[in-house]
């Protein structure tokens, strides 16, 4: 991502200030990291790491140690004091692990090039265990610069991921990658200001919003819901679906029916009335929501995506067997449910409802009937995890999608 989005997953809910851009970013063929970008992106032969090269000698049984690098503002933390994250403290109690938790990730394109020059010239990282974007995750399976994960030692993950997110197209069966959080791609709007409901995708374009509807700015955030809206299945689009896609908003663009493209920055524009309605992610509409209880979210009939933020355990790290603990033990229906109290988005462990239901305080309580953190079967229905653009298609689709959008 191209700025820092710390507070898009922000600890409980609260105002919303100002976000200068999405953490889910396009790609951008042209600008910083493109260098890196590109690389990824062809899968240039030379950084390929063979299924055998990719573990090292794992320190885990006499160092009992981690380094989980993360977003910002991504987890619990004490609330009288910031600096501390109960659910890792509680881990190290158990385990007697310890934890360094660093939140360096601020942008997917900025860390991959922090990263990159080690992983593509075999050596270690430093890192154990890190956070991204399924689009960015897709290119680190495809390039081998992750490792698998052995479920064996995994049991809760196994029991307790929720089927939804269960294999996407980049990681059949999830060998390499386990959600941390996931979200929703959807519309939010202005209900109060706009005085009707909103159903469906193609409602983004009736005449009383023209000039206040605004799109995400990035390819990878942007297209599926868009596709949707058209029909296509996102799990297997097609080039076709695509190109209509663009077809559709080049002509929208033109007629001057889309305000503008976005970031995170979608948020003020709605909260003041500026837009009525937009492409918007779920957790962002659960925190503004507070401030604005005229804004709704909805997830089309024709559906939406479904999105993840993975842990990954990059190759050589050090310390495997202790990063493979600390992920199974975040889906402990019971520590899964205190981090979906803080971060607000899609619990990618559907048992912590429960154990949300069941909580004595009322708000705790509430978030369990909150089909934006646990999806209700209607919902869940109308979900769908897209199939992420392939290295061949990136160039052509992301030239042309700059080309509409004017990055």
């Amino acid at each position: 991502m191209p700025a820092v989005v710390a507070d898009r997953h922000a600890a409980r809910v609260r105002s919303i200030p100002d976000h200068p851009t999405s953490r889910r970013s396009l790609l951008r063929a042209l600008g910083a990291g493109a260098a890196g970008a590109a690389l990824a992106g062809c899968g240039v032969p030379a950084a390929y790491v063979e299924p055998g090269d990719r573990s090292g000698p794992d320190r885990s049984d006499r160092d009992r140690s981690l380094h989980f690098a993360n977003w910002p503002l991504y987890i619990d933390t004490d609330d009288e004091d910031e600096s501390r994250r109960p659910t890792l403290e509680e881990f190290s109690r158990r385990t007697g692990i310890s934890v360094r938790y660093t939140e360096e990730i601020n942008d997917n394109d900025e860390f991959f090039g922090k990263i990159s020059p080690a992983l593509m010239n075999h050596q270690p990282t430093g890192r154990d265990l890190v956070v991204i974007s399924d689009w960015m995750a897709a290119r680190f399976v495809r390039l081998g610069w992750v490792q698998e994960m052995d479920r064996s030692r995994q049991p809760n993950v196994a029991r307790h991921l929720d089927p939804l997110l269960l294999s996407p197209a980049f990681d059949n069966g999830r060998l390499h990658s386990v959600p941390w959080q996931s979200g929703i791609t959807g519309i939010a709007y202005n209900r109060a200001k706009l005085g009707r409901e909103i159903r469906h995708t193609g409602e983004l374009w009736a005449d009383d919003l023209r000039g206040r509807v605004t799109l995400l700015s990035g390819l990878d955030e942007a297209f599926a819901l868009l596709m949707q809206g058209n029909g296509a299945d996102i799990t297997r689009w097609t080039a076709d679906d695509f190109h209509e896609m663009c077809e559709q908003v080049e002509k929208r663009v033109k007629s001057r029916h889309i305000r503008r493209f976005t970031g995170n920055d979608y948020i003020k524009d709605l909260a003041n009335g500026d837009v009525l309605a937009c492409q918007a992610y779920s957790g962002d509409v659960i925190q503004l929501q507070a401030d604005s209880p005229g804004i709704e979210f909805v997830v089309p009939e024709e559906g939406a995506e479904l999105w993840s933020e993975s842990l990954l355990i990059p190759d050589l790290a050090g310390h495997k067997r202790n990063a493979e603990k600390l992920v199974d033990y975040y889906y402990e229906p019971a520590v899964a449910a205190e981090l979906a109290t803080w971060v607000n988005y899609v619990c990618p462990v559907p048992a912590a409802r429960g154990i949300l239901a069941s909580s004595k305080d009322e708000e705790t309580a509430a978030l369990a009937e909150d089909p934006l953190i646990f999806p209700d079967d209607a919902m869940r229905e109308r979900l769908a995890v897209a199939r992420d653009i392939t290295a061949e298609e990136r160039t052509g689709f992301a030239k042309k999608w700059n080309s509409i959008v004017g990055l």
